[in-house]
């Protein structure tokens, strides 16, 4: 209960300077367009590029498997899952890095453990 009362007022506190939460939302913004995080499946096979704010900026294959993508229908669906996987492990590294970067804004706003487990169901996920 008390840390309710805690965090009401350190959100009334923050409410009275928006100026903090406008910068810190810029600040969070620009490090997660920023970052680049890449996810792989199959050893490498297939790999994926996307920002911090999860957007895909390239998909890679290897050789070996483009060739074989070429031969037959097995290969083609091999491919196709690991270009998922490979974009699906970059996203969730994308939105853990994004739990940290919102994390430590919010930690130096005062406002540490607010968000809880609430922003993990956001992300998508369990907060860790």
């Amino acid at each position: 209960m008390f840390d309710n009362v805690r965090m009401l007022g350190a959100i009334s506190g923050l409410m009275k300077n928006k100026e903090k939460i406008a910068e810190a939302t810029q600040r969070v913004r620009a490090t997660l367009e920023a970052a680049r995080l890449t996810g792989e499946a199959g050893a490498g096979a297939a790999r994926a590029e996307v920002t911090g704010t999860m957007r895909v900026l390239r998909v890679e294959l290897s050789p070996a498997l483009v060739q074989g993508m070429a031969a037959d229908e097995k290969t083609r669906a091999l491919a196709s899952s690991l270009v998922a996987d490979a974009v699906n492990d970059a996203i969730r590294k994308a939105q853990e890095r994004m739990r940290a970067e919102i994390d430590a804004e919010a930690k130096a706003l005062g406002l540490e453990g607010l968000l809880g487990g609430q922003l993990g169901d956001m992300l998508g996920g369990k907060a860790p």
